[in-house]
């Protein structure tokens, strides 16, 4: 975190900050606390860069709405992702790659920025894919639930963190819990598992990204770097698109 000087002569009820590249001017209404340790200083500038991730993630979500209806409502489209062997693996393969770049140049504005729509394009070409073969009413019943969950998560890490609480203890377990989700789905390649396996996979998938969600939420508002805004984008946007996967292999499977 920068430092602060006090700059110029205080008005009442407002209070001036300087960092080396800000100026903030603090009114009489402040934000909501965030953390009770942070202070007025931390909670504005963090405020801003919560502001901010999830204007990225809006931005995200909206793409990948578009591109996925591109895929459900275009037979042509639908036709030659579904059909094209070669085209799914390469959608598998190039998300994974994208993160690379992506990571690197996650500081580097604007080319940042341009990464980040790219690898994003390339994870809604595949969500919009997966998207293709389920009916449009489970899809809509799926981002139902998906906005529910993740709404009700998200206010409840925000509430949690202005008590103080802290969610680091999470990390490990999440972790594991996520490795063993990857080693399943490898697996499945060669032993394909049966309609209760499915069920169970996608139930804990499910769990497993709503943990994630409170996690990387109390991240957001604790611990990532005030530059870091693409990275936090980039793990909530992820475990976003990865429980509405989950929730809709569930509901698929409910007859």
């Amino acid at each position: 975190m920068a430092s602060f000087e006090t700059a110029g002569e205080r008005e009442p009820f407002k209070r001036s900050y300087n960092t080396d590249d800000v100026h903030i001017d603090i009114e009489s209404q402040e934000e909501v606390p965030l953390h009770p340790a942070m202070s007025p200083t931390e909670n504005m500038l963090r405020w801003g860069f919560v502001r901010k991730v999830y204007g990225i993630i809006a931005a995200q979500l909206v793409l990948t709405c578009c591109t996925a209806s591109l895929f459900i409502f275009s037979k042509p489209v639908n036709d030659f992702a579904t059909q094209s062997a070669a085209f799914q693996v390469a959608m598998f393969i190039l998300p994974l790659i994208g993160l690379i770049p992506l990571y690197i140049y996650q500081k580097r504005h604007p080319t940042n920025l341009i990464i980040l729509a790219l690898w994003t394009m390339s994870i809604s070409t595949s969500v919009g894919m997966a998207c293709s073969f389920y009916q449009p009413l489970i899809l809509l019943e799926a981002v139902g639930l998906t906005a529910s969950i993740v709404a009700g998560l998200t206010a409840y890490t925000f509430y949690a963190s202005r008590k103080g609480h802290e969610f680091g203890f999470m990390g490990p377990t999440l972790f594991l819990g996520l490795w063993s989700i990857v080693a399943w789905s490898f697996l499945q390649f060669f032993f394909p598992p049966g309609p209760i396996q499915s069920t169970i996979f996608a139930l804990l998938g499910t769990l497993l990204f709503s943990g994630y969600i409170i996690f990387d939420t109390w991240m957001l508002i604790q611990k990532y770097d005030l530059d870091e805004y693409i990275w936090a984008s980039v793990n909530l946007y992820l475990d976003i698109i990865n429980l509405f996967l989950k929730i809709l292999q569930l509901l698929s499977r409910r007859d």
